[in-house]
């Protein structure tokens, strides 16, 4: 609270002041109070100013800040977006590769289900296949008939049977007799084929209850329940006279066939098991073709037909009667070819001087070819029987004067194998075979009766087919005036390489040299 005093003293000094200097006073106060204002708006402006440098300072600072945040912003966006497009991308794939591989697993799946079906019916089938293998592996499959496997099981349940129950077991054992000759002749194929049909034909000849095996290449063997050994001989002699009579082949080549058979019968033959029985059948059909095959042997012939040397025979009377045995045999083989070519002469008369011709050069060549002795004597034997077959030819085609007419030369191209045919059943003159049915060959393959070519003809037949058409062409025939011999050389000169073997032309003009 303001003193009374005082400001009644203030008042009466200031009644005390003149106005002018009242004014003065105020003046200077006012002027006081705007230098001061003025001052402070002076600093406050300067104070103003810096603040704005200030703030402009600041203002650019952080528009440059905010310039970088914002690039920094920018590609801070950018790269997320880029992060986002390839999430995007690889979520897309991810989606795409799970779509996919549960589709894969979905047909694995149905694959599998698949799989197991036809797996469990396979299983089935293949239960089956083996029980069907299981029987086939029991069949010979070429001929239809039971096998050798077959023949292991069945011999021992027959003859436990038989000997269980007293009752009688045959067996029969046949085989074809000079069977590789045809296979020689006519081929595999053509052998094969008489092989089926004589299965066939033994299905039909054996009873219904005995049981039929191919016991090997051209062997077979007919087990025979409740058959005595009189019986049992009876059938097999009937299957030998009947097979004796059919024709085996086809419309191309026919054959007869010649057949060795052994018989054997429980209880009358001894054995222990069954295939005792078999391997004495085996014995006896060895016997059977020892003694010149197409018979039927059993155990009472081989009691009566062997020949029991002295255990003191000395070894050097072996051996002398071996020799003795071998020249009488040689000697009685040529005399048998002699006789066989003799036979030519009462059918055709230039057949059988031909015949000798012929003979006399391929023996000739053949000892030029430097071929060993055995050999010689094989084409000199064959080159003797090379024109059999001519016996089954008729006499008007053999004698006829002028060219034979395509009918005509087909028959007489027939002849080489029925002179095959004719000596094929013959033991002794089986190595002749090839020769004589070949000798019509060419080296170029345009020959009969099978066109075979080159080396595949046998030698001899290569050097009986040079000294044939040699002899043929410095003959006189009902169709042809004979040439010289030198025609006839050059003849065959030309045909070397295309007709006949370049090296036996060689051998053959070194011979006709000699002679001349």
């Amino acid at each position: 609270m303001e003193d009374p005093n005082q400001n009644n003293s203030e008042t009466t000094f200031t009644k005390q002041k003149s106005e002018p200097e009242k004014l003065k006073e105020v003046q200077a106060e006012l002027e006081l109070r705007v230098k001061v204002r003025t001052s402070e708006l002076v600093s406050l402006n300067e104070a103003l100013r810096k603040e704005a440098r200030l703030a402009r300072e600041a203002y650019k600072e952080l528009e440059v800040l905010t310039q970088q945040r914002t690039k920094s912003l920018e590609l801070e966006i950018a790269s997320k977006k880029e992060v986002y497009e390839e999430f995007q991308r690889y979520r897309n794939d991810l989606e795409k590769l799970v779509g996919e591989r549960t589709q894969d697993l979905l047909q694995e799946t149905n694959r599998y289900k698949v799989s197991e079906l036809e797996k469990s019916k396979l299983n089935r089938e293949l239960i089956k296949t083996n029980e069907k293998l299981k029987s086939v592996s029991l069949i010979d499959a070429h001929t239809g008939l039971y096998n050798y496997r077959y023949l292991q099981e069945a011999i021992e349940v027959e003859f436990q049977q038989s000997r269980r129950y007293a009752q009688n077991l045959a067996i029969i054992m046949l085989d074809i007799d000079y069977f590789k000759s045809i296979n020689d002749l006519y081929g595999i194929a053509f052998g094969d084929l008489v092989l089926k049909q004589l299965a066939k034909q033994l299905k039909r000849m054996v009873r219904r209850y005995d049981i039929l095996i191919r016991y090997s290449g051209e062997e077979f063997i007919i087990i025979s329940p409740r058959l005595n050994r009189n019986n049992a001989f009876n059938l097999a002699q009937r299957l030998l006279d009947s097979l004796n009579f059919i024709n085996f082949g086809n419309k191309k080549h026919s054959v007869k066939l010649k057949m060795s058979l052994s018989v054997v019968t429980f209880p009358e033959d001894k054995a222990k098991n069954g295939m005792d029985l078999v391997n004495l059948a085996d014995v006896l059909l060895n016997k059977a073709k020892e003694g010149g095959g197409n018979r039927v042997y059993s155990s009472l012939d081989a009691s009566k037909g062997i020949e029991k040397f002295s255990k003191t025979a000395g070894i050097k009377t072996l051996k002398n009667t071996i020799n003795k045995l071998n020249k009488q045999s040689k000697q009685g083989l040529s005399e048998s070819i002699f006789a066989f070519a003799k036979t030519l002469e009462l059918k055709d008369h230039y057949t059988g001087e031909h015949v000798e011709n012929t003979v006399h050069f391929a023996t000739a060549v053949a000892k030029e070819l430097n071929l060993p002795k055995e050999d010689v004597e094989l084409i000199e034997q064959a080159a003797m029987l090379h024109d059999l077959g001519k016996i089954g030819i008729s006499e008007s085609i053999l004698l006829k004067k002028g060219k034979l007419n395509k009918k005509e030369f087909e028959e007489i191209k027939k002849h080489p194998q029925i002179g095959a045919d004719i000596i094929r059943p013959i033991q002794f003159l089986h190595e002749l075979i090839p020769l004589i049915f070949y000798h019509h060959e060419r080296w170029d393959g345009k020959g009969y009766p099978s066109g075979i070519k080159g080396e595949d003809i046998p030698l001899g037949a290569r050097v009986i087919a040079i000294a044939d058409v040699y002899q043929a062409l410095i003959s006189d025939r009902p169709y042809h005036k004979a040439f010289t011999k030198s025609a006839a050389i050059e003849i065959i000169k030309k045909s070397s390489g295309t007709q006949f073997d370049p090296q036996v032309v060689s051998a053959f003009l070194k011979v006709v040299d000699k002679k001349s």
